[in-house]
């Protein structure tokens, strides 16, 4: 039996529908408003493997390409590997869903959304994460859902939910948040240096929404009525607990001594080892938990001491930000670079100069666009002191590039400005926790280092939380130790003004205002306290380019004379591309991008494409050279590609019996423009620019 369920949410209707499609999966949803229309299944397995003891989620997301009834590009006519954005989509959808599931709960759930259209208005992502939830909720897997979604925008002023594509381009906020009825669970997005205020402001909005969202997914899944799928419980051996406790507490509790990740890691595995040979006999076919064991007891201690005492894993007080290290223009051949360190998490940031033809094309549902700002992040083993595959890009990759990506863009200055096509890169040489805001920091400092002006310097810094009942501590500048244990990552980027990125992602099952609201200041404070260290070493962005970056021009012309300047079959713009030694962009808005090593190789090409779109103007004075030779005068070009007519009688002050006794091809003389018909005929004379 098909069930729709439906509500207003701001200029729309969003529906759910389940019952028609893939009724063999636990739970299939359709989600549609407007006519974009997003599919999801949840689905359980309900065999459990041997030996497991963690929770397998895995959401995946495809843009089907029929969706806007177009067919996949390349040689193969089939959607290929997931891109960048579907990625980042399932990663946006998977964050909130994973803190609702039980504790003990470890069978395998895999999520599946698919497009199946859009209006190329209304934005599917944060519908994905309706229908997932949706789709959960009517399906009988245990989930303490559900999760509602919006994306908010500001414009003129006023907060919008759920704004189609055309308005987003006049907003100055990008959030896409996700909560439960109680609290806001997870938070995306940028701004355009917005104040903490108006950021919590946004949040609370989208808030409001949110709770209309789950309560209407609470009456859908009510419809449907389906029991609650049965579970084996996971929970660690209580004896063996009990016993590491008893006999290990002491131990787990005197590694607060160390300071250093990799003495800490040490220390605890040698207690770990330790534990397994001892207590392996007692406890042959649970042994394999007391890693987790002991890690939960070394948790406990640390956020016991936190609350407590204010006092951290490696001894910082809650708003301390680890020791600070840069150094700026380290790689010599490199456009930019500079090195950001903080603490035991390490980014090298590069940056590369290109032109506009270096900018990314991106073929999405929505149609070509093209970026002109791009940040690539990369995170290999050794960073953390291990071995594993090299190579491809991971999820986690790209989720943390385009977090830093769209902490920076903000800053970029416009196209006008500084026409060059930026690529930043990201090569993290050390981590402990907040890799992706030392990412920003890098970023920042390479691009004034490469003499990009940037708007203003962006630093960003990841918050902690530690929530017991009513007590909580925001922790400023998180350790990867106080991610695992803690109960919030939030991170937080911006400029000395204002925020220009925003994520949260939280373990418990929401946080309050309150808590958001100290963190929002102690992130501002900490921001503050980094800006201050990196302007220091880097206050301004340099005067000059390296001298290994392309020098670029960008000028305009009038779009209707770009034929002019392209050539028949693209031999105009050859020719100059040739003869002056330039690469050349010409877009259809009329801009022309002229790059080379060579200043005076720009200016050359830059002379011949103006006089090219030049108009001819009556009463103006050119240089001419003679091209062709008629009994009633010569043709004379004075301009590329534009010639005129210098009439027999316009050669000289005296009469002319043949045109050769005064002329002959290749001659180069001045000529004045007497007349521009409506045909575009230009009449030249020789005798009376001779007068000037």
């Amino acid at each position: 039996m098909s069930i729709d369920y439906n509500i207003e949410v701001g200029k729309g209707r969003l529906n759910f529908n389940t019952g028609y499609l893939a009724k063999q999966a636990h739970g299939a949803v359709v989600v549609s408003y407007g006519e974009t229309i997003v599919f999801a299944t949840a689905v359980i397995d309900k065999n459990v493997r041997e030996g497991q003891d963690f929770f397998p989620l895995t959401v995946d997301y495809r843009e089907k390409s029929y969706a806007a009834g177009k067919i996949p590009g390349g040689f193969i006519k089939r959607e290929s590997r997931p891109s960048d954005r579907e990625t980042l989509v399932c990663r946006l959808t998977d964050r909130p869903l994973r803190p609702l599931f039980p504790p003990d709960f470890i069978n395998e759930v895999q999520i599946i959304i698919y497009v199946l259209s859009h209006d190329k208005q209304n934005q599917p992502d944060v519908l994905a994460i309706n229908a997932a939830s949706a789709a959960l909720s009517v399906s009988g897997i245990p989930f303490r859902g559900p999760v509602g979604a919006v994306r908010v925008g500001r414009i003129g002023g006023e907060l919008v939910v759920n704004p189609t594509f055309t308005e987003m381009k006049e907003s100055d906020i990008d959030l896409v948040v996700a909560g439960t009825k109680k609290a806001v669970t997870m938070i995306e997005g940028s701004s355009k240096n917005i104040s903490e205020a108006e950021m919590l402001a946004a949040v609370e909005f989208a808030h409001e929404n949110i709770k209309k969202i789950c309560a209407a997914q609470d009456e859908f899944a009510s419809q449907v009525n389906k029991p609650a799928i049965n579970y084996t419980s996971f929970t660690a051996d209580a004896g063996l607990k009990s016993k590491a406790v008893e006999v290990y507490f002491k131990e787990v509790e005197g590694l607060i001594q160390y300071k250093d990740k990799k003495e800490r890691e040490d220390a605890f595995d040698a207690i770990v080892e330790k534990a397994k040979s001892e207590l392996e006999e007692q406890f042959p076919e649970t042994i394999g938990q007391i890693r987790g064991i002991i890690d939960d007891m070394d948790g406990e201690i640390i956020r016991k001491r936190i609350l407590d005492e204010g006092v951290r894993a490696d001894g910082r007080g809650l708003k301390d930000i680890r020791p600070i290290d840069i150094m700026a223009g380290i790689l010599p051949r490199a456009h930019g670079s500079a090195v950001f360190t903080r603490g035991q998490t390490q980014s090298l940031g590069i940056t590369t100069l290109g032109t506009i033809a270096d900018a990314q094309r991106l073929d999405s549902l929505e149609g070509e666009s093209h970026k002109r700002f791009m940040l690539h992040y990369h995170f290999p083993p050794f960073c953390v002191g291990e071995t594993g595959r090299t190579g491809g890009v991971g999820r986690r990759e790209i989720g943390h590039g385009m977090l830093a990506e769209r902490a920076l863009e903000y800053a970029i200055p416009e196209s006008d400005v500084f026409p060059y096509t930026i690529r930043q890169v990201s090569e993290v040489l050390e981590s402990n926790g907040s890799s992706s805001m030392a990412t920003v920091c890098s970023g920042s400092l390479a691009m004034y280092n490469a003499g990009v002006p940037l708007k203003a310097a962006v630093a960003g810094i990841a918050m902690g939380l530690i929530l017991e009942n009513d007590r909580f501590a925001i922790l400023s500048d998180i350790l990867g130790l106080e991610d695992h244990l803690g109960d919030m990552d939030f991170k937080v980027a911006g400029t000395s003004e204002g925020i220009t990125a925003f994520q949260l992602d939280i373990k418990v099952e929401g946080i309050t205002t309150e808590i958001m609201r100290v963190a929002l200041e102690q992130a501002r404070e900490g921001r503050l306290h980094i800006l201050g260290k990196m302007n220091t070493v880097v206050p301004a962005p340099e005067e000059n380019l390296s001298p290994y970056a392309p020098r670029l021009k960008t000028i305009k012309i009038d779009p209707e004379k770009i034929g002019t300047v392209i050539g028949p079959g693209g031999k105009v713009i050859k020719k100059i591309i040739e003869e002056c030694g330039v690469g050349m962009n010409v877009e259809d808005d009329g801009t022309v991008s002229i790059s080379s090593d060579d200043l005076a190789a720009i200016d050359k090409a830059e002379k011949i494409i103006l006089s090219l779109v030049e108009e001819v103007k009556v009463g103006a004075i050119y240089d001419g050279t003679v091209k062709k030779i008629m009994e009633f005068g010569a043709f004379v070009e004075i301009l590329p590609g534009k010639e005129g007519l210098v009439h027999i009688s316009n050669l000289d002050h005296t009469r002319v019996r043949a045109v050769t006794d005064v002329v002959s091809v290749g001659d180069k003389f001045k000529v004045k423009v007497i007349k521009v018909d409506k045909q575009g005929r230009i009449d030249l004379s020789r005798k009376e620019a001779m007068d000037l």
